[in-house]
């Protein structure tokens, strides 16, 4: 009887030569997928960070926000950007105070989304965590973080800072996995970035890490110079974005 040897199939050596190519192919594309998506969510940061910035003038135009009740708008926290909290009101005495469930921006001015505050005042999205500060009444005014909850408690804003003052920071979620840099804007468009390194400064990552309202500012003070080519008070260089 005369046999057939001639089987189809691999070789173990064939499949060895494919698993190396398949894991050199991927040892070239997985960090530049990385490298991409890390490129994509840093550029919806700073579009995310432009629009607020269009949001609050929007809002403080309009008068929508007026704790005082002198005809001066006042800027917002994202909650109340987003048509999800409360929006603030005159409490009688010239100060600012939660409205009733009837006081929501309609339409509102930014995603529902915005709404989403977690306990450390911040709202994620695409990779990238996102804060708002508000002034106190002080003469060199200290910020106010959004705070969590139902509702927007934002007893300690001044009304008449908030009315010329407000700043917001982006930064990733996970510094090398969603992102890398970090970025501010204030209420005169200035935007600025820092690479977010740790040596010998201050890094930013994950929601619970929120730059305090100075990071960005020369000294303390939201009525301070911002640190546009230069240190700021977290000790991080921040240069705009270009």
């Amino acid at each position: 009887m005369i046999r057939n040897r001639n089987r189809a199939g691999f070789t173990l050596i064939e499949l060895m030569i494919v698993v190396a190519i398949i894991a050199i192919i991927a040892s070239i594309a997985i960090p530049k997928l990385l490298s991409a998506r890390l490129a994509a969510n840093e550029s919806a940061a700073i579009a995310t960070l432009r629009s607020i910035s269009s949001a609050q003038a929007q809002v403080q135009s309009s008068a929508a926000i007026d704790t005082d009740s002198d005809g001066g708008g006042e800027y917002a926290f994202l909650g109340e950007l987003a048509g999800i909290r409360q929006m603030r009101v005159d409490d009688g005495a010239g100060a600012a105070a939660i409205g009733a469930a009837t006081d929501i921006l309609t339409p509102s001015v930014l995603s529902s989304a915005f709404g989403n505050i977690d306990a450390n005042g911040v709202v994620s999205r695409s990779g990238y965590c996102f804060a708002v500060y508000l002034p106190d009444n002080a003469a060199v005014p200290v910020g106010v973080l959004e705070a969590a909850g139902p509702a927007v408690g934002t007893a300690g804003t001044g009304p008449n800072n908030a009315e010329i003052l407000w700043c917001a920071y982006a930064w990733p979620a996970g510094v090398g996995q969603s992102g890398n840099r970090a970025f501010f804007i204030n209420q005169e468009g200035d935007l600025l970035q820092m690479n977010n390194r740790l040596a010998g400064a201050t890094q930013y990552t994950g929601a619970a890490d929120v730059p305090l309202y100075t990071a960005a500012y020369t000294a303390a003070g939201m009525n301070q110079p911002i640190a546009s080519g230069a240190a700021g008070v977290d000790t991080n260089t921040w240069v705009p974005v270009q």
